[in-house]
């Protein structure tokens, strides 16, 4: 996996499938030694095991995903798939806060690090783990721009560094003086900050100001883009500074945006004029 460039993330995630599935099937199994290569059988009962137990389908997607990656690259055999249908993903829309919901959440924050956090992933659009990885260096403050280097994918970008962002890092990096990492973890400042430790401040904040539904980070991000979608910024555009590699995936935040929503006016409104 390694050799072929995949991210930390994704390597993670491809083990603890794998770990699972062979766990299981010595538990089911355990009086003989069936060896690494897994059949079609064996796969289609584990991803039936996986749903009935309330997993998603992507999470199921992911599973198959590794056996089929184990058995091609690693084991050097026909991967166990065969007739066995891809799990469909459900189809939902982003979640996104209100301009007003951002405005408390991004007040609430504890630290000045972690509201400096917060500001660059709503004003760029960043994922939470591309945040987590800034370098000092990333930050150009003469060509107002934010170097994303190697988001999903394994591509960088440029965004837009806000000029009222701008100000907010120069303070926080005169204060906090990072030596390499813009947002380093805690003590630990040859590390840098954890996505899970966002998560959580994000999580606690949005508690503090009030907010009543599960915020995440990544809500910030979507939220950027349905905002820029509802004041006309072009869908293009938007793509490009996401880091999305199909405009089909840009595309969903047409459905949350409220631009072109708020122009229509529903039949109900019309019914009873006359009688009015």
């Amino acid at each position: 996996m390694v050799l072929r460039g995949f991210t930390r993330e994704t390597r993670r995630v491809y083990l603890a499938h794998v770990r699972r599935f062979y766990e299981n099937r010595d538990r089911e199994d355990s009086s003989q030694d069936t060896g690494p290569v897994a059949d079609n059988e064996e796969v289609r009962r584990w991803l039936l095991h996986l749903l009935r137990s309330k997993k998603s389908h992507s999470y199921a997607n992911q599973a198959l995903s590794a056996l089929r990656f184990l058995h091609r690259a690693v084991l050097k055999e026909p991967a166990p798939v065969v007739g066995i249908p891809r799990p469909k993903r459900k189809k939902t829309l982003p979640k996104v806060l209100s301009k007003e919901e951002v405005k408390l959440l991004l007040s609430a924050l504890a630290t000045p690090k972690h509201q400096a956090i917060a500001f660059v992933l709503y004003s760029a659009g960043l994922r939470v783990s591309e945040a987590a990885r800034l370098k000092v260096a990333d930050i150009d403050f003469d060509r107002s721009q934010i170097h994303v280097r190697q988001g999903k994918g394994r591509k960088d970008r440029y965004v837009m560094l806000s000029p009222m962002v701008a100000g907010m890092l120069k303070d926080y990096i005169r204060a906090e003086s990072p030596p390499e990492w813009l947002f380093p973890a805690g003590h630990r400042r040859d590390r840098h900050i954890t996505s899970r430790t966002i998560q959580l401040e994000v999580s606690r904040a949005a508690q503090r100001a009030g907010i009543r539904k599960r915020v995440t980070p990544h809500m910030l991000r979507h939220s950027f883009a349905t905002h820029l979608l509802e004041a006309g910024t072009d869908l293009r555009f938007i793509q490009e500074l996401l880091g999305h590699s199909k405009i089909t995936t840009t595309v969903s935040y047409t459905h949350v945006a409220k631009k072109d929503v708020r122009r229509i006016a529903s039949p109900v409104d019309g019914l009873f004029e006359d009688e009015e």
